[in-house]
Order: C-alpha cells, then structure tokens, then sequence
C-alpha cells in the first residue's frame, strides 16, 4: 500500500528552542520582543522553521510534556510588556516580575509573583472590557473554543478554589465536571474562570501576531504533542470515558516503558491510559479535536512516543515499578488512516526514538511519516548504527540532540574514551569543537530536515542542558542571556547560513 502521508518534500533546516528559554524581564521567556529577535535569528541564518516543546500550561514539575490541558496555552508566556504599553497594567504593576532571576526560570519564585500581576489585569479589564478589543474578539473566541475552554477554566479556577489539589481529591460534587459545570459556585470562582479565560485569550492572541511574523520571514512552527496527558489535567477531569479509570476516577493502569539497559526497573511515567475501544467507537474525536487545536498553533507536530500507537507498556496502578507492566495494542494504523481522511495531509513528525519492534516499524512505514534520529547516539557502536549519518533515510528529521539531550559539548566531555575515540575516527577529527561538528554533519545528512539545538550553536556545556529524563531538579531552568544572543547573531548566523547555502537548506 502507499504510504497514507507524504508531506517531506524540501531540504529544510532549523533551531530548537522552547519561548521559556528567551531573555525577558519577567522571570521566563514570554512572546514578547526577544521571541521576534529570534525570527530574526533565523531569518539571518536562512533557516525556516522553529522547533519548540509543547505550549500547555505546564502542572508537575514545571514539564511542558506535564500539562493541565491538552489544548489551553501557558499563561506564563503571555508578553506583560505589551499589555502595560496597551493599558491593561502598569508598568509599576511589573515589579515583582522584573524582580526575577534572568540567568534562569525560578518556577517557584515565579508562581508567588506571576498570578497577582495576571490578577490586575483581570481586574483592570473587567473594569474596562474595551482594553480587550485592541486583541481582538473575545466573546468570538470563547464560542471558537468553548469546547476545551469552559472545562479548563473551570477546572483552574476549582483548583484555586481547592487551594491546588489535584481534581481527584476535591469536594465530590467537584469531582465529576458534568456536575460540576452546574453547580452554583460562588463569586471568587466565577470570576477565576472570567480571569483564565480572558488570560488564553490573550496567550491565542499573541501567538497569533507571533506565527503571523514568522510566516513573513519565511519560518514555520514545529510544535510538539505529548501522546499521554497528565492524570491532575482537565483533560482527564473532562473527559473520564476516553481513559482507563475506575468508577472512582483512578487509573486502573498507567504509563510507563519496561525496564532495558539505561534502567533496571523501568520508568514508571504514571500517566493514565486511553481506553482505545472508546475512542475508536467516536472515531477518536477527542484526539482529532486535540490535533486540529495543534495545527492552529504549529505549521509541522512531532507525535511524542510514536511507539504508543502501535503498542504501550501497560502497568498495574499500584505497581511500585515498571517491572509487572505488559505490552498492550494501541489503535494502529486504523488511527492514523482516521487522521489523514479527516484533516488530510498534515504534516506530522514521528518521534521513534527508543527501543521499536517490527510491529512499530511497519506502522512507521505505512502511515509514511518521517522519523527521527539523534547524532549522539550514534557512536561507540559499529557501522551499522542507525544514527550514523551514512545510514540515515531522507524521510527523517536529523537532530545532534534534542531537548533531553546533553548539549553536544556537555556530551562528548562526559561520554566514555570509546564514544569518543569512535566520533573522532569517524569524522577525522581531533575532537575540538564537537558541536560545530555534529551541526556539519546533521546539515550535509541526507535527512531532509536538520534541527539544531540553540545551547550547541553556541557551543554550551551541560549547564546549558534543558532536561534530563528521570531526574526531578533542575529542569526546564535554562534561558538564553542577551549577551549569548547578542553572541549568536554576531559570530554564528554567518556560519549557520554557510551550512544552510552549502547543503541545500537554505529557505
């Protein structure tokens, strides 16, 4: 059979970096005037597309794959900035933001400060509805998306309400939304909803003017979704049928992957399952929904575990490790032919990384989305590594690292004597500045996009790491300095659209 989807055609090249890693003067990256500089980064470099992590508002951990919502937009990168210049605050009312640590996201410190100012705005445009408009139609976009909205406003402004319980150990006449949609809730909550409300309008709203630069400059979005969501999330406190809990709201089983070499006991991710049977039965409406959401919001999206469509590792809920769990069948190709009928040829990446089957392998090849590979895993091996540049298909996005990699500088430091032995035999090189050698050989791959991480165009070490799997501290922290951006417009865009020019990525 032909592949259902066939979107890669053009040699493409791009930089990843999350918006809560830009400089700004609110404690974490926002869509203010740092996130139009980096447009104009990639424009220097001739590069056309933008990788960022999921945009939710992130619950657990500060992680953006940890969301309170599948579909809302995270309040803290919402541009004060700009809402002080249009009169929705004062730019007094910004202190306790500007107070903030730059060289790093302080989420704790952030929390304390950011929902106040949020507050005040809030309040300022309940005073004076007309501020709004110069964002555009508010009551258009709360009937848009009523859908997802009612749900997750209620569901943040009951959280507040519950002083930040999860949803699962709040009053019973909370725990149900269909009851709790009807309930009468007192003033403080309805207005909580207005507030969270009136702050996804302006997230939308300025992410809309900041897509809209960036198609004028000739860069596309490529967005992230996470294939599970969390248990504490309006999605699950919404939509209970479509996972597997008991009658209670409880997981019967969670998330997770099997133990392996990196991890005797496994990981156990604890996210609740979907019931597959009863999506399938509404022809997955609820993902289809979650989907077309991200392609208002990203041009391309990477399917995170691409593996859990095929099959995923089911674990009993009160398991203490991954240990017990056992393969169970996900929806298949069923779900992909589902998707390509209903919102056509979209481009969607597959993230493949990890430990496939053949079963996986096919279902990669028929749904014809192209997969990924990692340059740092690469090496130490023999030739028939898949990573390896030599072996990599043009149906692939070629990354040096991602996201929960080290930086390339921190990796080959901290990497063994024959990993690196191996890398410098492998390109002929005598190890000096890896990361302008994994950058070279990702943009003259045969991939047809080449993604770079910001932190390895700099040439970062691992304090510049953005996330490390299985570790709670420390996560999601990085941000980009002004002198560092600065530094990369100066001495690197010229290199960057060097490579660009020379291996056919140029935009």
């Amino acid at each position: 059979m032909a592949p259902l989807f066939n979107w890669l055609k053009k040699r493409a090249g791009g930089v990843l970096l999350h918006p809560t890693a830009l400089p700004s003067e609110q404690g974490i990256g926002t869509f203010g005037k740092s996130a139009y500089r980096f447009v104009d980064f990639l424009a220097e470099c001739r590069l056309g597309l933008w990788q960022v992590c999921p945009l939710g508002p992130t619950g657990f951990g500060d992680s953006p794959y940890q969301c309170f919502s599948s579909f809302a937009g995270n309040p803290y990168l919402i541009d004060f900035e700009s809402l002080a210049e249009a009169g929705l605050i004062t730019a007094e009312d910004l202190a306790p933001l500007r107070a903030l640590p730059r060289e790093r996201v302080d989420y704790g410190a952030l929390w304390v400060a950011f929902f106040p100012v949020l507050r005040k705005v809030y309040e300022n445009v309940k005073k004076n509805p007309q501020l709004l408009k110069k964002f555009g139609d508010f009551e258009a976009f709360r009937s848009k998306n009523h859908d997802w909205l009612k749900g997750y406003a209620l569901y943040s402004a009951l959280k507040n309400h519950f002083k930040g319980k999860p949803w699962f150990e709040w009053e019973p006449v909370a725990r149900k939304f269909t009851a709790a949609v009807n309930y009468e809730w007192p003033v403080s909550v309805r207005a909580d909803v207005e507030m969270f409300e009136t702050a996804q309008f302006l997230f939308f709203s300025q992410w809309k003017a900041l897509r809209k630069y960036a198609f004028e400059h000739g860069v596309q979005i490529i967005g992230d979704t996470p294939i599970f969501v969390a248990l504490d999330s309006a999605d699950v406190w919404q939509n209970p049928e479509i996972f597997q809990l008991d009658k209670n709201g409880a997981p019967t089983a969670v998330a997770g992957v099997p133990p392996d070499y990196f991890s005797a006991d496994g990981q156990l991710w604890g996210n609740p399952l979907y019931d597959w049977n009863a999506l399938a039965k509404t022809r997955y409406g609820w993902w289809l929904r979650r989907l077309h959401a991200n392609f208002e919001l990203y041009d391309i999206v990477r399917l995170d575990h691409f593996r859990g469509f095929y099959d995923y590792w089911r674990i009993p809920a009160d398991a203490p490790t991954a240990k017990t769990g056992h393969w169970a069948l996900g929806p298949g190709l069923d779900f992909f032919k589902t998707i390509q009928k209903t919102l056509g040829d979209v481009q969607l990446i597959a993230e493949d990384l990890g430990d496939m089957n053949d079963g996986v392998r096919k279902l990669l090849a028929d749904t014809g989305l192209p997969g990924m590979a990692v340059l740092q895993f690469a090496f130490g091996g023999d030739a028939s590594n898949l990573y390896l540049p030599h072996n990599i298909n043009a149906n692939t996005i070629v990354y040096p690292g991602t996201h929960d990699n080290n930086t390339c500088v921190g990796w080959y430091n901290a990497t063994g004597d024959h990993t690196r032995d191996h890398f410098r035999r492998y390109f002929w090189s005598d190890g000096n500045a890896p990361h302008w050698t994994l950058i070279n050989a990702a943009f003259k791959a045969h991939a047809k996009i080449a993604v770079v991480a910001m932190q390895d165009i700099l040439g970062l070490g691992e304090d510049a790491r953005f996330n490390e799997p299985g570790t709670a501290q420390k996560n999601w922290q990085w941000r980009l300095s002004d002198a560092q951006f600065d530094e990369a417009f100066r001495n690197h865009a010229g290199t960057i659209r060097d490579l660009a020019e020379l291996s056919g990525r140029a935009r």
